[in-house]
């Protein structure tokens, strides 16, 4: 099969885009032919498919100039569907797999598929299908006032970066694509949900609940560890976060639960919130260490040696590559009761679930752990993510594909 997967950026930013490589890797493992569209950026992987991509455009540090561009690339950018074209007719795919494309793409490109009767995917890797910011979370709190298209409300709430400029476009984004062209109705042949929660978010917003399938992620190949480390893992007598340290992910909260229980922690990842939590953590003398950014193997040390990973998150997590990069290495989970986590988490089973921001609720779930049988516990982790690995992702992916051709 001829796949095009197609991604706003190249290289891995964040879980969307790791997956978006990852899948196209294995795709070319099992023999399919793959080709990729996205915009240049120095960071980018190596790619012999890079003379199509778009040119770079940086909203958060690009100058006057980037600005001037930003509404035409956002709203319908001429020099993607320009170079989409070109690409499609040279690798003439069977299916086009898109995965975030806002901003930096533009839904342009889906014209190009129409036109050639290409059928195309889209892949929910957040809420920026139904929400202005992407995250339906606005200062400090789940935000759903956009709902039945009204737009106007990221406009009055700034919910965009607390920019009024850059919530108005946002707000102008969302009408032109979805309320006037309805371009991704009218151009996206299925969607693929990572979570049911995601799914049936979608659909409570109007959206077709016949053309959304929903596939879980699968744990990262990049933190996969063989049975002898599994098997000869030590637990430490920390807890443990890695993430992104943004205010969505409410470690506010983990801190001062950590600070109850006297438990210490653990915290790897960088953000516009670090200097906000040092300070706290200073306040309350809390017993936490913030580790700067981890990857590779002293990443998968520091989660396979947690007492338990943590994920605080106060806004709706679809299905986070943390919580099945923890599970799959035998590490305990306590998770927010928030978007798609408690469809993986059985408390008591393979962790533990807590009212989101609930400081109290967190610190006794932090000192339940003593009152059960970890070992067991760590080994039903792995067992519930199990099937959650590469291939059977790659089979439920194809299983969408083969549907549509």
């Amino acid at each position: 099969m001829r796949i095009l997967q197609v991604n706003k950026f190249h290289y891995p930013r964040g879980g969307a885009d790791k997956y978006y490589l990852e899948l196209g890797e294995a795709l070319e493992k099992a023999g399919h032919k793959v080709a990729y569209f996205s915009m240049r950026h120095p960071k980018n992987i190596p790619s012999s498919w890079d003379r199509y991509f778009v040119s770079r455009l940086s909203f958060n540090e690009g100058g006057i100039k980037d600005k001037l561009k930003a509404p035409g690339r956002i709203i319908y950018s001429l020099e993607a569907k320009s170079k989409f074209k070109k690409l499609v007719l040279d690798f003439k795919p069977d299916i086009i797999h898109i995965h975030n494309i806002y901003h930096q793409l533009s839904p342009s490109i889906l014209d190009v598929a129409k036109k050639y009767k290409i059928p195309v995917v889209m892949h929910l890797h957040d809420y920026k299908l139904i929400c202005p910011n992407y995250q339906l979370f606005c200062r400090g709190q789940i935000c759903e006032a956009c709902k039945k298209d009204k737009y106007f409300n990221c406009v009055y709430r700034r919910c965009f970066k607390n920019s009024l400029s850059q919530s108005l476009l946002a707000a102008l984004e969302m009408t032109i694509h979805h309320k006037w062209l309805k371009i991704y109705k009218k151009n996206i042949s299925l969607f693929i949900a990572p979570s049911n929660f995601m799914k049936n978010k979608v659909v409570e917003y109007g959206w077709d609940e016949k053309k959304i399938r929903v596939v879980y992620n699968s744990f990262s190949a990049s933190l996969s560890a063989s049975q002898e480390e599994l098997r000869s893992k030590k637990e430490g007598d920390y807890l443990f976060y890695f993430g992104r340290l943004s205010l969505e992910k409410g470690l506010s909260a983990l801190i001062k639960a950590a600070t109850l229980s006297k438990q210490n922690l653990k915290i790897a990842g960088v953000g516009p919130c670090y200097e906000d939590l040092k300070k706290l953590a200073i306040s309350l003398n809390a017993p936490v260490e913030f580790l700067g950014f981890k990857t590779g193997d002293r990443l998968k040390k520091l989660i396979m040696e947690a007492r338990a990973v943590v994920l605080p998150s106060i806004w709706y997590e679809n299905m986070p590559l943390s919580l099945l990069e923890a599970l799959s290495l035998k590490t305990i989970v306590i998770a927010s009761l928030q978007g798609g986590m408690p469809e993986i988490i059985k408390p008591g089973y393979n962790g533990f679930l807590f009212e989101a921001g609930n400081v109290n609720d967190l610190a006794t779930k932090i000192k339940e752990l003593s009152n059960y049988n970890l070992k067991k516990m760590r080994e039903n982790a792995y067992l519930s993510v199990s099937n959650l690995n590469a291939e059977n992702n790659l089979n439920e992916v194809m299983g969408v594909y083969q549907e549509l051709i």
